[in-house]
């Protein structure tokens, strides 16, 4: 069964979506994200993924006490990602109540902070890993290494992390759908580290094509911009994945 994440992105304490990562393309689609994340939950999601871009860019956490508000109304689980680079800034997003925590950059640099997170979080942690061209980067995308995604993941796997949040930076924002050979590609060489996918995902089809892939370790599909510009309501994603499999809406 694969879960959809209606993604909540927070800049300056409101409901944004970026392009390509880029903060200098940003569209505000929302002034109160609780008000969003209510309207979510009434659309049927059970799960959010929440991003913190304001700490991201900081490198430490800005909107603790809005997040620690959504995860405290919301029904379902909650992801918190964003500047969670240091123990004290993971602790601060595990005291707000979120179901994981999302790390990426720290994860990546910091080998020793990543043990500690797999010691501490254990089910509860998820690694970031964004990837242009097949390339991590780091920074809130800022950076691009020479470090290819799918070598990353296998040494996850190896360190012990148990759940990874997939990015190709190059759809994200961009509604052209999702790349499906990257996905498939990372899936396989990630086996057992449950997957969750993002970037691209434009309609209901695209939803469909990450399904029919039949990676059983792809777990998540985190959706944004597509539902905030009502390409297809929540209620409608959420029969794709009851449908049974080969079904079409």
């Amino acid at each position: 069964m694969i879960t959809l994440y209606p993604a909540i992105d927070l800049r300056d304490a409101r409901a944004v979506r970026l392009v390509q990562g880029d903060f200098e393309r940003s569209t505000v689609f929302n002034d109160d994200p609780l008000a969003q994340a209510r309207e979510f939950a009434d659309g049927g999601a059970t799960a959010l993924h929440v991003v913190d871009l304001d700490g991201a860019r900081t490198g430490e956490p800005v909107h603790a006490a809005l997040v620690a508000s959504i995860a405290a109304q919301f029904p379902g689980e909650v992801h918190l990602g964003g500047g969670l680079r240091s123990r004290a800034a993971i602790e601060t997003a595990i005291a707000t109540g979120v179901k994981r925590v999302v790390v990426g950059t720290a994860a990546l640099d910091d080998p020793e902070l990543l043990d500690w997170a797999v010691a501490r979080l254990g089910d509860g942690l998820v690694v970031a890993l964004d990837a242009r061209d097949g390339k991590v980067a780091t920074h809130a995308w800022t950076r691009v290494t020479d470090r290819d995604a799918v070598d990353v993941a296998t040494d996850l796997v190896r360190r012990g992390v148990r759940h990874l949040l997939y990015t190709d930076i190059a759809r994200d924002g961009m509604l052209e759908g999702p790349n499906h050979e990257a996905l498939r590609r990372l899936a396989h060489a990630a086996t057992p580290l449950k997957v969750i996918a993002s970037g691209g995902i434009s309609s209901l089809g695209d939803l469909r094509s990450v399904k029919e892939l039949g990676v059983p370790n792809i777990t998540g599909i985190v959706v944004g911009r597509a539902l905030y510009e009502a390409r297809f309501t929540m209620a409608e994603a959420v029969r794709v994945f009851a449908e049974p499999d080969g079904a079409a809406a």
